[in-house]
């Protein structure tokens, strides 16, 4: 028997039993279901957590302090000061280094008139907005000459304007920042929430003045640090270390993070779970084939005479292997085809469920892995094959008059 011949005689043999057929394929469908909406999935959440860092700002490095807790580091201990505004300064002649903008976090309640809500305002300088590539709708940022003058200026983000002043104009107007009054020079552009911070709600000041109004020290909360390009990052990071080891007395009281890093770490998280999805996937595609195997064992069974006629005319056992082996195979096939087709439109099913459950984080992008579509369909192929290939064996060892004879 040709192959067209055996694909026809397999479609025929499914055609026979629709309703068997279908839950037999249900759990190739789930399982490649399963590999081309999950994979597609978290392929998506990659792309929008990096996309979300590179928005952070680009070629970016981070210090944060760090306390010195250890016994045997008490003497270390009493001599850490933390991160200073001066560090910024002598971190900012590195040649590796274009902008680095120190920030001092302050929470605290915003008011204009009878409006008002809580913020973490941030006491930071000019470069800021080059550093994490965020820039000043309306108005202007933050000035040298806000810094020089430890001038009461604040500039707000989209969120904040809208709470406070919902369609009135910001700009010259005066707003209370606890106790203190500061005039609106700026409203920020719409930024949104990009990984976990919502930008829309920052609040800016001249780190001069939160110096001197707020926290009455010269001790930051972190430097934002800008390096030239992608590739002198890590230098970066090794001249940035030794400096403020030197300024710090060679305590290390702070912890360096850098831009790579977290990529690298999402790319290792993504990863695991492509693994552990793929995992699952491929138990429920090894249940499938079990249920092949049953339903193609049942199959022979039923169909002894048919196969005792078959041979009785001459039928040898690499027809009757072949026949079974590719009515399993298409079981497989179609299966693999509605597995493909059910994934992608769970993905998008998946997808919108999220960006509606978080509408301030945007899009929750779904990516069509081609590679994961062929593994997925491969391994529902291949199932068939693995799976039919002993009841095709059996069928085609059954001894023809003892099959004629089967009632």
């Amino acid at each position: 028997m040709h192959l067209k011949e055996e694909v026809i005689v397999g479609f025929r043999g499914i055609a026979v039993n629709k309703l068997r057929s279908v839950l037999t394929m249900l759990g190739i469908i789930i399982g490649v279901a399963a590999v081309i909406a999950m994979v597609s999935i978290t392929e998506g959440a990659r792309k929008r957590i990096n996309q979300g860092i590179e928005d952070l700002g680009s070629n970016l490095l981070m210090v944060l302090p760090e306390k010195v807790f250890e016994r045997a580091n008490k003497k270390e201990g009493g001599r850490s000061r933390g991160l200073a505004y001066g560090d910024a300064f002598a971190i900012s002649q590195i040649s590796l280094i274009k902008h680095v903008a120190p920030i001092i976090t302050i929470p605290a309640k915003l008011k204009y008139l009878k409006n008002d809500c809580a913020a973490n305002v941030e006491g930071t300088v000019p470069a800021y907005q080059e550093v994490r590539s965020f820039y000043v709708k309306t108005g202007r940022f933050i000035s040298p000459r806000d810094l020089e003058g430890c001038l009461q200026t604040v500039v707000i983000g989209k969120t904040v304007k809208e709470t406070l002043f919902a369609q009135e104009d910001p700009i010259g107007k005066e707003i209370k920042i606890g106790s203190s009054r500061f005039v609106v020079t700026g409203v920020m552009e719409e930024k949104g929430q990009v990984a976990f911070v919502n930008f829309n709600e920052k609040v800016f000041i001249p780190i001069t003045t939160a110096m001197k109004r707020f926290t009455g020290t010269d001790l930051v909360s972190n430097f934002q640090i800008q390096a030239v390009n992608r590739e002198a990052t890590e230098k970066a990071m090794a001249l940035v270390k030794k400096i403020l080891l030197d300024r710090h007395e060679q305590v290390l009281d702070f912890r360096l993070v850098s831009q790579e890093e977290f990529l690298k770490t999402i790319e290792q998280t993504t990863l695991t779970f492509k693994l552990m999805l793929g995992g699952i996937a491929a138990i429920s595609l090894l249940v499938g084939g079990i249920g092949i195997m049953n339903i193609m064992l049942v199959s022979v069974t039923e169909r002894t005479r048919e196969i005792g006629i078959r041979k009785a005319l001459g039928a040898t056992r690499g027809d009757i292997l072949g026949q079974f082996l590719v009515e399993s195979v298409t079981i497989s096939f179609i299966g693999g085809v509605l597995g493909i087709l059910s994934g992608i439109l769970l993905g998008l099913t998946i997808c919108n469920i999220l960006a509606r459950s978080f509408p301030t984080a945007g899009q929750w992008p779904l990516v069509i892995s081609p590679a994961s579509i062929a593994i997925g369909f491969l391994f529902s192929v291949t199932v068939g094959i693995f799976f039919g290939i002993y009841p095709a064996y059996k069928a085609s060892g059954l001894d023809p008059v003892d099959s004629l004879r089967y009632e």
